[in-house]
């Protein structure tokens, strides 16, 4: 539930519960009455008794509104005792505590019982008056002289029967301790359902500020509550991650400067050398100072290659790299390919062939550009680690239901199955060929990056020694 429809039903409750509860103490309170005084307390006595309470009530409201000169007048105190006769009522006009009118014979006792009786009460009570009940009404008032005196109205009613100011006192005294015992029951309802997980949410931050990034935040309370709380679940994870990520790549940076030192140690070493070769004399002669040269570019030619990788690959690494996707036909993609690589792979003593199993579709959609450095890379490993007189390297073209599937077997020396997932690694090599074999060693790292920036997948699968396979997929385009 959310907090609007919550908070419209507390306000109903509010509303409705009190009027109830109001209904029901009338009820009991007109049956116990019933009861107790052997009364018949039904609809007519209490119309009767309201009745003469607003004929009182309207009186005294039009005697506030009169001129002072009236209250003296014998036509106006006629009148007054004529509006009173349909309820059979009596009026006494008292100025500076003289009688100066009265329609019945009352004492001075009982008149000063009147007045006293009705002082600070907001309920006048009924009063007994020789043996009768009335119902009393009285007002403040002022002569022509500026005296002040009193106006007293009076009703009869039943004797004992004072139940109208009873039930009023009961009516409204249960009306407004059922709505605050209400009111208060459904705002510490409604508070709890907040408070609660806004407690456990502050608590929650307070943890994660701290740095407890596993202190899970529970969902709880009404939606608009648990909304917050799973945005911060989720901001508590995406925090976490980007942590782990950090450290992820705080431990690859310092493997990345390591490897980076490693590598180039060994081409700066021999450049080092071969110019103090040069620079000693040891190069004695023309055709030893231009084979010195040749090895000094040879190695200069080597770490400009690393660090090209380096940089392609920190670039792909960080989504710098564009991609620009073309719809490709892969068999002419890879003929191209073929020949292109043929005739380095010729000098080695390499074949490279193309097998295409392809029914369906032909095509995909790739950046031509960087998915040629990935076939160049693969096939470069191949050259790199062939151990037989006549290598082969087989290109397999087949599909599935949504993928086209790319194959690139050699027949090398293959890979040990212990070290077949490491070889998508930044700087993998085995550790026989590491200080022998030339390259950056972010050859395949690269093309994993590649690959994955085409939505497609890269694995390796060993076939010991009888060489190797790479295996690409990518998705079909109709």
């Amino acid at each position: 539930m959310d907090i609007k429809k919550r908070l419209i039903i507390s306000n109903t409750i509010i509303a409705v519960v009190p009027l109830i509860i109001v209904c029901l103490t009338a009820f009991i309170f007109m049956l116990v009455f019933s009861k107790a005084f052997n009364r018949n307390v039904d609809y007519n006595n209490f119309k009767k008794l309201a009745d003469t309470k607003s004929e009182l009530l309207r009186l005294v409201n039009q005697i506030s509104k009169s001129d002072p000169e009236s209250f003296e007048d014998s036509n106006f105190q006629k009148y007054l005792q004529q509006n009173l006769s349909s309820i059979n009522g009596e009026i006494i006009i008292i100025k500076s505590n003289n009688v100066i009118f009265s329609s019945k014979d009352i004492s001075k006792i009982d008149i000063e019982k009147c007045l006293q009786d009705v002082k600070n009460e907001p309920f006048k009570k009924p009063i007994e008056i020789n043996n009768v009940c009335y119902m009393i009404e009285t007002t403040h008032i002022k002569f022509k002289d500026e005296s002040a005196g009193n106006l007293i109205l009076l009703a009869p009613i039943e004797k004992k029967f004072d139940i109208l100011q009873n039930f009023i006192i009961v009516i409204v005294s249960a009306f407004f301790i059922s709505f605050i015992a209400i009111n208060i029951f459904m705002s510490y309802l409604f508070s709890k359902r907040i408070l609660k997980p806004i407690s456990l949410l502050k608590k929650a931050t307070a943890e994660i500020s701290r740095g407890d990034l596993n202190f899970e935040i529970i969902e709880s309370g009404d939606s608009e509550i648990k909304e917050l709380c799973a945005d911060f679940e989720k901001m508590r994870i995406q925090l976490k991650d980007s942590i782990r990520m950090k450290m992820k790549y705080d431990d690859n940076r310092k493997m990345l400067v390591s490897s980076i030192s490693h590598d180039l140690k060994t081409p700066i070493t021999s450049i080092k050398g071969y110019v103090e070769g040069i620079l000693d004399g040891v190069a004695n002669s023309p055709e030893k100072v231009d084979r010195y040269l040749k090895t000094i570019y040879s190695k200069a030619e080597q770490i400009d290659v690393m660090i090209d990788d380096l940089l392609l690959y920190s670039k792909l690494d960080l989504n710098q790299i564009p991609f620009n996707y073309e719809k490709t036909d892969i068999i002419d993609y890879f003929n191209y390919c073929i020949h292109e690589s043929s005739p380095e792979l010729q000098k080695f003593n390499i074949k490279i062939q193309l097998k295409n199993y392809l029914k369906e579709s032909n095509y995909v959609k790739i950046d031509r550009e960087r998915m040629r450095r990935v076939i160049l890379n693969i096939i470069d490993n191949s050259r790199k680690y062939m151990d037989k007189a006549e290598g082969l390297i087989t290109i397999m073209l087949r599909e599935t239901h949504s993928s086209i599937i790319i194959e690139l077997r050699d027949n090398g020396s293959g890979i040990d199955k212990n070290d077949i997932n490491r070889i998508f690694d930044r700087f993998y090599r085995a550790d026989l060929a590491r200080t022998g074999t030339k390259g950056s060693g972010l050859g395949l790292a690269i093309a994993k990056q590649i690959v994955e920036g085409h939505k497609g997948k890269i694995w390796a699968v060993s076939h010991e020694n009888e060489g190797t396979s790479i295996i690409i997929s990518l998705a079909k385009v109709s």
